[in-house]
């Protein structure tokens, strides 16, 4: 961390984006170190919780120091940002494939330089987003990272490139049978499909996704087009798409609304410089070219294979979490003396194999909430020796490069177990109860 970024940086920053804990910032200078890089900058609720966390000497508690005690680097990180990064360097970078991660580096600055970002963005973020957190001024560091919404280090050249993220969730129904007979219902419905409905309840969608979770993780060609089509069509937080590391398409710091015609037309536009082909087709056959880097690159299997070393869910996962952690087991405590037996052999089994069960679990649903973006330029007649990925569209007698990447990698805590465990039993109670009046309106 050499460089360290003062108030009057802060002006060659834009506002990019941002999710439930991180601000997302793009280089607009001349500066070597920061051209093609993003910024991501932590955010502290307004509430105020979360920084006398920060503030403790060390980043992790004493039992995931425990917990991640095979990752040296990790427990010994003085700071959150630091052990985020060691986090994703170690433990999901072998997982997922170096060739997908970008661990990224930290960088310094002032608190001088975060109050200016924090005046210079806030009218571009949306109003709930403000209302619930600030940029974390007790930050003396933030995470660089490659802009993947571009190719190579802003030098766009003559050749246009334009990028999709994609926020997939769960690609899974989970098996486990730990799961009660009250929630038996996560067996059959995606967990994205019941969370809909819980937050259309809450207002914070007014439609129903069409998206099915299952669809993109299919291995089908057709099924994963359908899944990008359903994502294009209501996109929310879901999906995003970027020309020459601009975003024109879907929401900046929220969800988006569906896609309307205005919307789908003004998009129809935009792609006439990268898709050749006539108007009214680009659209469709860049949701088919993402298909092809989705099913070419293995992305989604990959993930898939992480996201499934939750192989107890949340239902098994906080059992074993309460006895790492050395307390009650609240959830057993609510139940009688029959219903605790399912959770016998997770109360019965050795320390270490509890905490493979919670690290599993928390790797897992970072996998589960993580985005990834596939980044595309047609390639010209005659270049060579790109080391990208290439994936031809027949329909335009293109050939594209493209490279994928995930993002939102961070470190889930352990301390959130009771939130994951609470959240889990509220939408499926949603889902349940929403389903009961439907079925009652269809009688």
């Amino acid at each position: 961390m050499e460089v360290i970024l003062q108030e009057e940086d802060a002006g060659k920053w834009v506002y990019r984006g941002e999710g439930a804990a991180n601000l997302v910032l793009a280089y607009t200078g001349s500066f070597p170190t920061f051209i093609g890089k993003v910024m991501r900058i932590r955010k502290a609720p307004r509430s105020g919780a979360e920084v006398m966390t920060m503030r403790s000497p060390s980043a992790l508690t004493a039992h995931e120091r425990l917990l991640w005690k095979d990752v040296h680097e990790l427990i010994s990180s003085p700071d959150n940002e630091i052990a985020n990064q060691h986090f994703v360097h170690h433990v999901m970078k072998p997982l997922l494939g170096s060739k997908f991660v970008d661990a990224g580096m930290l960088v310094g600055v002032t608190r001088e330089f975060l109050e200016s970002i924090e005046k210079k963005v806030i009218y571009q973020r949306p109003a709930w987003r403000v209302d619930n957190a600030l940029v974390d001024m007790h930050r003396d560091s933030v995470l660089l990272l490659s802009d993947h919404s571009l190719f190579t280090h802003g030098n766009l050249g003559s050749s246009p490139c334009i990028s999709v993220e994609i926020k997939p969730k769960w690609g899974f129904l989970p098996l486990s049978r730990y799961i009660s007979e009250e929630t038996a219902v996560k067996r059959t419905i995606t967990r994205f499909q019941m969370h809909q409905v819980l937050k259309l309840q809450q207002g914070e969608i007014s439609l129903l996704s069409e998206y099915n979770p299952l669809d993109l993780f299919s291995g089908s060609k057709e099924i994963t087009f359908k899944a990008i089509k359903d994502l294009f069509t209501s996109p929310q937080n879901n999906f995003r798409v970027f020309m020459n590391g601009s975003l024109i398409f879907g929401g900046l710091g929220g969800g988006a609304e569906n896609t309307n015609i205005c919307i789908a037309k003004a998009f129809e536009d935009a792609l006439e410089s990268v898709i050749q082909s006539d108007d009214g087709l680009r659209t469709e056959n860049l949701l088919t070219l993402v298909t092809e880097a989705v099913q070419t690159s293995g992305v989604v299997d990959r993930l898939l294979e992480v996201q499934k070393l939750d192989n107890v869910d949340i239902e098994g996962a906080i059992h074993a979490y309460y006895d790492v952690s050395h307390q009650q087991c609240m959830v057993c405590s609510q139940l009688n003396a029959e219903q605790q037996k399912r959770y016998t052999s997770l109360h019965s089994a050795s320390l270490d194999e509890s905490l493979r069960i919670v690290k599993d679990f928390l790797v897992a649903a970072t996998a589960k909430d993580c985005s990834f973006m596939i980044c595309f330029r047609p390639r010209k007649e005659g270049d060579t020796g790109s080391v990208c990925d290439n994936v031809y569209l027949q329909s335009t007698n293109q050939t594209f490069e493209f490279k994928v990447y995930f993002i939102d990698l961070d470190l889930k805590r352990m301390s959130k177990m009771e939130e994951y465990y609470e959240l889990d039993k509220k939408i499926v109670s949603c889902y349940k109860e929403m389903s009961k009046m439907d079925h009652g309106r269809d009688l």
